[in-house]
């Protein structure tokens, strides 16, 4: 059976890959899910944005509940477009996300994840 988890990741193309194979990696799994959108992170932490909070939902609750995705993962990244925010502030709202996320599916793991200037993943602890 094969083994799912979820990236929100941005919509920048320079990092689905790094995040893709960071996870798949790290926490052995064979997909990654991926729901994408400018600054998710800085989405996620202000929950101003209502249509994007209830469309990243949705499509979390889509891999969850349909791929059996255990592991969502919350990603920000140098040089964002969407959340030109430092590193200080992202990694912040990272874990503003994470707790939304955690609310939403508490049996999931969450995790934050951020991308730097050369295009390497950390986890945000």
């Amino acid at each position: 059976m094969s083994k799912f988890a979820t990236a929100i990741n941005c919509m920048d193309g320079r990092v689905q890959i790094p995040v893709i194979e960071y996870i798949k990696n790290e926490y052995k799994v064979d997909y990654v899910d991926v729901i994408t959108l400018a600054g998710p992170n800085k989405v996620l932490a202000e929950g101003k944005d209502k249509g994007a909070l209830e469309s990243i939902k949705k499509h979390v609750g889509t891999s969850v509940d349909f791929h059996g995705s255990r592991l969502v993962a919350i990603c920000g990244h140098y040089d964002c477009a969407g959340n030109p925010a430092n590193k200080e502030t992202q990694t912040k709202q990272i874990i503003d996300a994470i707790k939304m996320i955690k609310s939403w599916c508490p049996n999931v793991q969450v995790i934050g994840l951020w991308i730097d200037q050369n295009w390497e993943v950390e986890e945000v602890k």
